[in-house]
């Protein structure tokens, strides 16, 4: 019987952790948000860059996004960022986790989209998040599906 009540008391305490009310970002227009889900190629020059956040696991979380030590913005469950930044370049993203922040380098070429998928993971204390390479047809099904944030939002 100890078994079983401890099953259950690690099983509640989970859901408690990992459940909770979902915190919500700035939304953008729904038009600015349709727009951007057109997935149109950018112009001469520019890469096109989409960053969603779709994971199940700490729903609950807002984490900051940084596009080269800029501030991209705030994600929250179910939301994606769009933007415009220069082709032919490497960019660095970074994002917050547990002890320090989790970084991607993209090497963008111009006239192109790219879909990084950023997700949570468990840590020792609290959740961190780190970042994907999400092929096209996965990350368009997902981000139709999710809110457009503002940028410039950063917690920081």
């Amino acid at each position: 019987m100890k078994k079983s009540k401890l099953a259950l008391l690690v099983l509640s305490l989970s859901v408690i952790l990992f459940s909770g009310c979902t915190r919500s970002v700035p939304l953008v227009p729904k038009e600015m948000s349709a727009s951007a889900k057109a997935f149109n190629l950018p112009s001469k020059g520019k890469a096109g860059l989409y960053i969603y956040r779709d994971s199940f696991l700490g729903k609950e979380l807002k984490k900051d996004v940084w596009l080269d030590k800029k501030c991209l913005g705030e994600t929250a469950n179910q939301v994606f960022f769009y933007t415009s930044i220069e082709g032919d370049k490497v960019h660095i993203l970074s994002t917050e986790s547990e002890f320090s922040n989790n970084g991607l380098s993209i090497k963008t070429d111009s006239g192109k989209n790219y879909y990084v998928r950023q997700y949570i993971k468990m840590g020792v204390v609290v959740e961190g998040a780190a970042f994907e390479i999400v092929d096209k047809e996965k990350a368009q099904k997902s981000i139709l599906e999710l809110d457009m944030a503002v940028q410039g939002t950063c917690s920081d």
